[in-house]
């Protein structure tokens, strides 16, 4: 879980809100859909993806790809910083489900349900 976040946030509150989605979503039997396990099963860490995830590597049947799986990928999938471990272990609570990161606040977005993610990603991407 832990590489998860670390290659999913930014800062540090990021970091709490990203692992309370996470587990949020492990408790709710919800695949994951983590952009950078979708990523991961793509390069295996061995080069940085220099394009945008599209609909295809969404779908792309790897151990790795939690759009792919349901629960956490076999191993992590990247070395993580102690902060990170210590977030995780603060067991962070939200009732948050869903995020996407807006490129224009640099910053992620965070939701309680899907009507409300979706209806945000929609304004968003009307914007970009």
């Amino acid at each position: 879980i832990s590489s998860l976040i670390e290659k999913e946030a930014k800062s540090d509150q990021d970091k709490r809100l990203v692992s309370s989605v996470i587990l949020n979503r492990l408790d709710n039997n919800l695949k994951l859909q983590v952009d950078a396990t979708t990523i991961f099963s793509i390069t295996k860490g061995k080069y940085k993806l220099k394009r945008d995830l599209n609909y295809q590597d969404l779908k792309n049947k790897d151990e790795y790809n939690t759009y792919f799986i349901r629960g956490l990928p076999p191993l992590p999938i990247c070395y993580v910083n102690r902060k990170t471990i210590e977030i995780l272990l603060e067991n962070y609570k939200s009732e948050y489900l869903f995020y996407f990161f807006n490129e224009q606040v640099q910053k992620h977005i965070f939701s309680k349900t899907y009507k409300q993610h979706k209806k945000l990603l929609e304004e968003y991407r009307k914007n970009e």
